[in-house]
């Protein structure tokens, strides 16, 4: 029986709160067939694709209904929106390439299909890299020959001009930035990297636009409807009721989250830049609006999307603005659209948050993927220190994942390093956060004494002393301080400590990813300042352009044998890559620490089904000796053999690692 409520809302008497909204989901549906029919109609879509659609719709829809009901139900134009939601993704699926199609059938019956071992990334900057898309599309070949499956390419869309944080101020969706290349240059670029069979990851820049994106312009020219689809105020009453509680993102390019606009004469909300408008996910025109931006992505052929500054997409008086529970039902409402008309499509999250709250947007119904941004800090933090309690610590209890999940684990990416490791974790282990994070911050810009790094500082707050260091992973690790000095002692500890870190992020559990230039073991560029739209930004540093000639370098050194620095750290990365590949049980998450009683060493177990492998790891230019009675009762044998060099390990005896040295070892 339904009866009505004294606001005039049906709900079923006595039912519960779960009743109700099956009840109204239902039927909204039911009243949303009639649309549907026509639309499928209008786009003259084929009986069997028009079903796959459906079955999705039916299986999603309650759940989806509920996430929008939460968001947007107390708005009076609900159902106008949810009907256009529904016809959105309905015209996504239609438009859909049949390759595309069954890609996804594939990935819908296979859905951990990315928790292989064989996964293996790579992210660049396509104008560093090979100046167009058209170009990068000769390049296939080189990312096949280094063992990359997985292909991140740094935001490639328009942009407004001059300074725009690196590709993330998008000036439209829809339109490749015309240096390099065209929307068809990308399909084409799919195409290509599917039938190599590499996956293709984009950025979903979805918390705000530019200033000169078509809705900001409409915004400026008066029109009200899109002057909210952004937070803007006429006075500073309510903005400063808001920034009680928010934090600056980069104090030392200006403060506050507001910018005057002298052309609308008013205040716009911009979490990050000035030109950076963010978007209003109260309005549920936004959320539709943004809908459309990302089909029309993912049905250029892309298989991941990164979700951009994803801890600020929701706004509330009072709080930090950050990680609130809407942001994950706004995740969690794209994903379940993704469900229905993109199925192959998956999601990873950029939160550079506190660990406890990275991990809060994890789940085969949210993100699928994320960086994992403690761990990189940590390994870091434990080459500086040459110890690894910290990193034990916190991967005690933050590495486990949920099932059909996995962290992307990587050592440099276009952004900074933030210290982002937990305090308690550090107390647990008597370590002070605050004093630890002014240490590394002075170790890894070389003004710690003994330091080896030569980083430097991203965003110094003089006042609080907070900093993030910039940096290539080379730079950090201490090659440019082994060339400087010229010391062939040096340069060899810098190599080695480089391939420990990437021995980690390959088989610690995870996808591992590279910043592409790290292959070559590529140094600081410090010319970044002589372009005046990069020169205020120090993460430009880190930002090498691709020197195509180190090939020709390595070919050359391949037919004398011998090897150059650069073409050494190539081919071992090069041959861990390969090793991984033919480990199944570096697939999927599972991992087991295991203690040997040395503060310097890493160890930790990978099972995948029936498979194990043993991963110990030095981080001290000390030899270290290990107890052979440890492996064995570890590792369940007598003998193993360390698949990176080759070596038998007897348990009968102890046995040495040598300074940074990395074992994987396999029962033999």
């Amino acid at each position: 029986m339904i009866v009505s409520n004294p606001n005039g809302v049906n709900s079923r008497a006595r039912g519960s709160a779960a009743e109700t909204y099956q009840f109204e989901a239902d039927l909204s549906l039911k009243r949303l067939r009639d649309v549907l029919d026509a639309t499928w109609q209008r786009l003259d879509v084929e009986p069997d694709v028009v079903h796959e659609f459906e079955v999705r719709l039916d299986q999603h829809w309650r759940p989806l209904f509920r996430l929008l009901m939460h968001l947007y139900g107390s708005r009076y134009d609900f159902f106008y929106h949810l009907q256009q939601i529904v016809i959105t993704a309905a015209e996504a699926w239609a438009a859909r390439s049949p390759i595309l199609r069954a890609q996804d059938y594939h990935r819908i019956n296979e859905p951990d299909w990315f928790t292989s071992q064989k996964v293996v990334g790579g992210a660049l900057y396509v104008d560093l890299f090979s100046e167009n898309l058209g170009k990068l599309r000769q390049h296939i070949g080189y990312f096949k020959e280094l063992g990359l499956t997985y292909l991140h390419l740094m935001p490639l869309f328009a942009v407004r001009p001059g300074d725009n944080d690196g590709g993330y101020a998008i000036s439209n969706y829809r339109s490749v930035d015309p240096r390099l290349g065209t929307v068809e240059d990308l399909r084409l670029l799919a195409d290509e990297l599917r039938e190599a069979g590499i996956v293709l990851v984009l950025d979903f820049v979805f918390n705000h636009t530019s200033e000169d994106h078509e809705w900001a312009l409409q915004a400026q020219a008066g029109d009200v409807e899109y002057q909210n689809f952004y937070y803007i105020f006429p006075d500073r009453e309510i903005p400063d009721q808001y920034e009680r509680t928010l934090r600056e993102i980069f104090p030392t390019v200006r403060r506050g989250n507001f910018t005057w606009h002298d052309g609308m004469q008013q205040w716009v909300w911009t979490t990050f830049n000035n030109f950076q408008w963010d978007l209003n996910y109260s309005n549920p025109a936004v959320f539709r609006a943004m809908l459309e931006e990302l089909f029309f992505i993912a049905n250029t052929g892309v298989d991941i999307l990164r979700l951009d500054a994803v801890a600020f997409i929701w706004k509330q008086m009072g709080t930090g603005c950050e990680n609130l529970p809407e942001a994950h039902m706004l995740i969690q409402a794209f994903n379940r659209l993704c469900s229905i008309a993109t199925p192959g499509l998956l999601f990873k999250s950029e939160a550079i948050v506190h660990p406890d709250d990275v991990v809060k947007y994890i789940g085969e119904r949210e993100c699928q993927i994320s960086y994992n941004p403690t761990l990189m800090a940590l390994l870091w933090e434990s080459l500086a220190t040459r110890r690894v309690s910290l990193l034990a610590q916190s991967l005690s209890h933050r590495h486990q994942l949920p099932p059909r999940t996995a962290w992307v684990n990587y050592l440099r990416c276009h952004d900074d390093i933030g210290w982002t490791f937990d305090d308690a974790d550090a107390a647990a282990v008597g370590i002070n956060g605050y004093d630890h994070r002014n240490f590394l911050n002075r170790f890894y810009t070389g003004q710690f004494e003994g330091s080896f790094a030569r980083g430097v500082p991203f965003q110094e707050n003089v006042q609080t002393g907070d900093m993030r260091i910039s940096g290539t992973m080379a730079s950090l690790a201490g090659l440019e301080q082994a060339i400087e000095e010229d010391s062939e002692e040096l340069k060899e500890l810098a190599i080695r400590r480089m391939l420990l870190l990437q021995g980690i992020t390959l088989s610690i559990g995870g996808i591992p990813l590279l910043y592409l230039g790290e292959e070559w073991g590529m140094l600081n560029d410090y010319d970044f300042v002589k372009d005046p739209a990069k020169a205020g930004d120090t993460r430009w540093i880190h930002r090498p352009k691709m020197q195509w000639h180190y090939l020709d370098e390595l070919d050359d050194h391949i037919a004398s044998d011998s090897q150059s620095i650069r073409s050494r750290i190539f081919l071992s990365l090069q041959r861990l890559i390969a090793l991984r590949e033919s480990l199944p049980a570096l697939a999927g998450q599972q991992m087991q620490l295991v203690d040997l009683g040395n503060s310097h060493v890493l160890c930790f177990v990978r099972m995948h089904e029936a498979h194990r492998l043993i991963v110990i790891a030095n981080f001290c230019e000390s030899p270290q000796t290990i107890a052979g009675n440890l492996l064995r009762t570890t590792g369940l044998g007598r003998f193993f053999e360390d698949a990176i060099s080759g070596e038998t390990i007897s348990t009968s005896e102890p046995f040495e690692l040598d300074s940074y040295q990395i074992m994987w070892l396999e029962r033999c």
